[in-house]
Parts: structure tokens; C-alpha cells; sequence
């Protein structure tokens, strides 16, 4: 019996040593094609997304599914890189090389003639950049040829929050590159579209009339060694965050110039112990002149140290630094001999700076070996590697800093980190919105592992969770925490149900319960159109999916005489009483009685507050 697609790939990783990561590809597939490609039909358009931390074998991953799909009967397949040349030569000499243990033909951008004469004999596999000339001379290829059009189609688009959502969504227009996909999708009889990123946020934001909301989602855990966003950001203890105002000596010898200490000791370490490359990333901002203004200092600074490197003061400085690093994957150097390895590499010249942005061409190769220092900005982030990366510096702002595009800065996360040598320097703000947005997609793994099938998003406020262009702001509700709202005219379905929930509870105080119970009570409540009655429903399932033992506070007031429509439930004690619990989900259940307007003249009406400095965002 031939071998599967997927068996063959699995077995070429496990023959190269890498069964930890076979295993974790094969279950991921294995689960995918039960719940995915079993059911499909390969005459309908089907779109969902695959997510997973950032740098943490996406890649892989992606083509563990591809061969599971060729296994059941996909023919053509296209992945989808970001608008950068490097990165979908990168993205091609992956496929090549990881995949030519299977019988696939594979296409870069101008095989056309190669795809066509393949016709299908072969599953075809093309990677195309998201470039609007790209994509239209694809797609044109696709819709001419004449065996497309009967065939289902399986698109991977990678870094799908990027570019492929539609930009003009708020002003009633289809950006091209999402005008291009979708023609690309709809030249095929079928299609399975599958978004895959670290960062799922303008994705799951997507409403209900667009054909980028994915309808299904999975998430695959990281394997073995990989450092996260929970062990950079999670609270737990470790030395590699480094705060920037504890360095700000002198203009000289500040954060930056301890951060180069760090990159020279740990270089010298990982040199002296076999390894071929280390590297240190700046991201000083997006502004090329910050780049510039980043390469002058670390130049100054490096000159400085060149110049009096056998002074008392620079030795202990390197001393310093030495004493912090705990090497995990090899033995720890002497520090004489770290400190003479430290001097060849600047006397010698082998400490490279790469200065990586729109003005200037970088590829791969310049920092896969050696000591690097690389400085740029938003080419720092999507899709691009740095191996062995053990330093960053980084202090880029923003009035309105976007989750998202934070997180996909975070490159020091992967799994050839050395734990014990790790550098991050930044200031306490940016550590905080970085533990900030550690916790909400924290939040967003455990709603998939749940099973919910509406993911809350919600941040503090101050950060959004993407760029608002791509999301249609009609159809998002914002909820901000710390407000109280109730329904200004609502209904209940049971009066007598609600009566025996809350029958225990007296009218004095206050009462701590499940968050469950919240539910119990909700389920009872038929809202007017002011009360967004499912967002809160779905934020307690959430908070309920991060923590089974979620608890709220509950107050309960009876026989309580208010008017329809006054504009004001609460009285100004309960309204106190509840302000008091700022980390808790607050109901306040009010039980009206006589004829005061209401639809009847006897309910219950809830006023919920959810914790505060927050925002929760629904999207229809």
C-alpha cells in the first residue's frame, strides 16, 4: 500500500530527529481532517482559521494539514506570504526543502508554464506573495487553464490578518488584495480557505457579513522548549526582562549599552560553546530616522568600549552582565575566557549591525551566522526569523498601541532561545501592555480549547486589538468595564424562575456566587435592543473559560418602585456598593413592582457592570 502524503512527511521529520515536533504535526492534522476535510464537500467555500503563538512551528504545522488534504483529494494548493520578496523566497526554499519528500509540484511566482503542464497529474503547490500584480496574473493563469474550475482548491494564507482583510470595509469598498483573494477562491468549483497567524484578533472581528470570518477554529500548543509570551510575560520568575530606566547612567552608558554588554557576554558564551550565530534586534520605532539615530548610538557606544576595553570600568561591566547569564544549553565559559572572546570579536570586526528597512535589502543569510546587531521596524516583525536571538531591545510607541501589531514585534520568541541568556530590554509601560496582551490571548486559547463558538476579545483601554480600518465598526458593539448598564425596557420569560434563583438571597448586601449563577439569572432576561444581552453572556463565558471557578458579586433588591424610561435604575448606595468591586463581574437584579410603565407590573430588570478598565468588543 503507497504511503500518505502525510506519513511520508512525518516520517522525514522523525528521521531527522524532530519526533516531538511528528508527533504534535500528526495530531494536529489527524484532528483537522476529522473535523475539516472528512465533511467537505469540495463544491462549497469554506473558511477557518489556524492559530498558534508567534514563532512557535506554524510553518510546520501548515504543511502537516497540506498533506492531510492531498490525502484527501486536494489537488492545488497556493500559501500565501506577506508582500516581501525575501520572505516568499523564504517561504518557497521551506516548501522545497521540507516537503520534497512527497510528490508535490511545487511553483514559485513565475512557474506558470511549469503549473500548467503539470496539470494536476501532480498536487500542485504555488507561493505567491499578497501582491495585488501577483495575484491578478495568477488568478488569470488559474481561470484559463481548464482543469481549476472542477477542482477544489485549499489556500493557506499565512499571516492572514495582514493585507487580506478588507481595508475600505468602513467606506463601502473591497480593497484590491481582498477583491484578488477572493476572485483567486471563487476560480475553483470549491475551496477550503485556511488563515493561519500568532495574532487571530482582526480575524475573529470580522462580522458576519464578510467572507473572511472564519467559521471554524483551531489551536495547536507549542512544543517543547518554546519560550512564549508566558514565560517573557506571564509573572513568573525569571531574569530576562530587563527594565530600561534601571540603566539610564549617563548619555553614554545607558539601556542601550547594556544591552550590547549582554549581546557581547552572551555572544562569547554561544561562540566558545559551538554555536554559529547570535544575534541582538533593535526596534527603536517605525520612523527611519530612528533607525539611523539607533545605529549612530550603538556605533558610539561600540567605539567606546573598543577604545577602553581593558580599563577597570568596561571589565566590570562585562563582569556584571556575566554574573546575571545562566547558560541552559551548554556549560557555562569562564569569564576570562568570555571576556578575551568578547575583544576578537570587536578587534576583529565580526560584530555586524544590519540596518533592515524599507531603504535597504537584508537577506537571511547576513544574519544566520556570526554576531549580529539588526535595526529596523515594521520589517522586524511578520514572518521574518532571527535564530538564536537572545537580545532585544525595544522602545517603540504609539498613542493608540494595537495588540496585534505589538505581538507580532515579539521576536524573541521560538524555540532556539537559550532560557538562561535571554535579554529584553524595555520600559515598565511597554511591559505592562505586553503582559496586557499576553493575558487576552491567553483569554482567546482557552474560549477555542472550550469549544465556545463566539471568541470575546476583550484589553484594557488605551489598546486596541487591531487597526480599526479592517473591522466594519457597524457591526462592532464596544462594552466598556466600569459602566453599568441595564435594558431600558425589558421582559422576563419566567418571573417565577428568576423568583426561585433568587429566593435565597436576602435584600441586604451583597453576595459572591459563580458566575454560572449570572448565567442562570441571564438565561431568564428578553432585552430591548439597548441591552446587548449575548455580549454579556459572552463575556461571562469567557471569564468562565480562563477560570471554571469564575465568581461575581450579586445584589438583590425587591419591591423596588421605578419608572420606565427615567433613564436611571440603580439607586446612588447600590450603584456605590457595586462600584466597590472593580475586578468582578457586578448584577444587580431589581425586582419592579406596580403599574410603572414597564411590561409588566411585576419583573425583574439586571443592571451588570463588568470589571473595570476594560473593553469588550462584539462584533455581529
Amino acid at each position: 500500500m503507497p504511503k500518505t502524503y502525510l506519513k511520508k512527511y512525518l516520517e522525514e521529520l522523525t528521521a531527522l530527529g524532530k519526533k516531538d515536533m511528528a508527533d504534535s504535526i500528526g495530531e494536529t492534522a489527524e484532528d483537522f481532517s476529522e473535523k475539516n476535510l472528512e465533511t467537505f464537500s469540495f463544491s462549497e467555500h469554506d473558511i477557518g482559521l489556524l492559530f498558534g503563538n508567534v514563532q512557535a512551528g506554524k510553518t510546520a504545522q501548515m504543511f502537516g494539514i497540506m498533506c492531510a488534504a492531498a490525502d484527501a483529494s486536494f489537488p492545488l494548493f497556493i500559501i500565501l506570504t506577506t508582500d516581501n520578496v525575501a520572505l516568499q523566497k523564504q517561504t518557497y526554499d521551506r516548501v522545497v526543502k521540507d516537503l520534497s519528500c512527497c510528490d508535490f509540484c511545487i511553483c514559485g511566482e513565475t512557474d506558470k508554464q511549469k503549473f500548467v503542464e503539470n496539470a494536476l497529474e501532480k498536487p500542485a503547490v504555488i507561493v505567491l506573495k499578497k501582491n495585488s500584480k501577483v495575484l491578478l496574473q495568477w488568478y488569470n493563469t488559474l481561470a484559463a487553464s481548464s482543469f481549476v474550475k472542477g477542482n477544489a482548491l485549499f489556500v493557506i494564507d499565512d499571516e492572514a490578518d495582514a493585507a487580506s482583510p478588507n481595508t475600505l470595509v468602513n467606506k463601502n469598498r473591497v480593497s484590491t488584495i481582498n477583491k484578488r483573494l477572493s476572485n483567486i477562491r471563487n476560480a475553483s468549483i470549491g475551496s477550503m480557505y485556511l488563515q493561519v497567524t500568532g495574532t487571530p484578533q482582526a480575524l475573529l472581528l470580522q462580522s458576519s457579513m464578510s467572507d473572511f470570518r472564519p467559521a471554524f477554529t483551531c489551536y495547536f500548543e507549542p512544543g517543547k522548549g518554546y519560550l512564549g509570551g508566558e514565560f517573557f510575560f506571564g509573572g513568573g520568575e525569571n531574569n530576562s526582562i530587563r527594565f530600561i530606566e534601571k540603566y539610564n547612567n549617563t548619555p553614554l552608558k545607558d539601556g542601550l549599552y547594556s544591552a550590547l554588554i549582554h549581546h557581547l557576554v552572551v555572544s562569547s558564551q554561544m561562540m566558545l560553546s559551538g554555536e554559529k550565530v547570535c544575534n541582538f534586534v533593535i526596534h527603536p520605532g517605525v520612523r527611519k530616522a530612528s533607525h539611523t539615530s539607533a545605529e549612530s548610538q550603538i556605533l558610539k557606544k561600540i567605539d567606546y568600549i573598543v577604545h577602553n576595553f581593558d580599563s577597570g570600568e568596561i571589565v566590570d561591566d562585562f563582569s556584571k552582565e556575566y554574573l546575571l547569564i545562566e547558560p541552559q544549553d551548554a556549560e557555562k565559559q569562564s569569564f576570562d575566557r568570555i571576556l578575551a572572546y568578547a575583544k576578537k570579536i570587536l578587534e576583529t570586526k565580526q560584530l555586524k549591525i544590519l540596518l533592515m528597512n524599507g531603504d535597504t535589502s537584508v537577506g537571511d543569510e547576513e544574519y544566520n551566522s556570526g554576531s549580529n546587531i539588526i535595526i529596523g521596524g515594521n520589517v522586524l516583525g511578520r514572518g521574518v526569523t532571527f535564530p538564536k536571538l537572545q537580545t532585544l531591545y525595544y522602545t517603540r510607541t504609539a498613542k493608540r498601541p494595537q495588540a496585534d501589531t505589538m505581538w507580532q514585534h515579539s521576536r524573541m520568541f521560538g524555540y532556539d532561545r537559550d532560557a538562561g541568556m535571554m535579554g529584553v530590554y524595555l520600559t515598565k509601560e511597554l511591559y505592562k501592555l505586553f503582559s496586557d496582551i499576553n493575558a487576552g490571548n491567553n483569554s482567546i486559547i482557552y474560549q477555542v480549547d472550550r469549544g465556545l463558538d463566539k471568541i470575546q476579545i476583550f484589553y484594557p483601554e488605551g489598546l486596541n486589538p487591531t487597526r480599526k480600518n479592517v473591522i466594519d465598526m457597524r457591526m462592532v458593539d464596544l462594552v466598556a468595564g466600569g459602566t453599568n448598564y441595564y435594558p431600558n425596557d425589558p421582559d422576563n420569560d419566567d418571573v417565577d424562575a428568576i423568583d426561585k434563583l433568587l429566593e435565597p438571597f436576602e435584600e441586604t448586601g451583597h453576595y459572591q456566587v459563580s458566575a454560572k449563577m449570572v448565567l442562570e439569572v441571564l438565561a431568564h432576561i428578553q432585552a430591548s435592543e439597548d441591552f446587548n444581552l449575548t455580549a454579556f453572556q459572552s463575556v461571562i463565558n469567557a471569564r468562565l473559560a480562563e477560570n471554571p471557578s469564575e465568581q461575581s458579586i450579586l445584589i438583590v433588591r425587591r419591591g423596588r418602585e421605578v419608572t420606565q424610561g427615567t433613564g436611571s435604575l440603580l439607586s446612588p448606595n447600590d450603584r456605590q456598593l457595586g462600584d466597590q468591586f472593580s475586578n468582578r463581574i457586578v448584577l444587580t437584579m431589581y425586582e419592579i413592582t406596580g403599574d410603572l410603565g414597564w411590561k409588566r407590573s411585576r419583573l425583574w430588570v439586571p443592571n451588570i457592570k463588568l470589571p473595570d478598565f476594560m473593553n469588550y468588543y462584539d462584533v455581529h
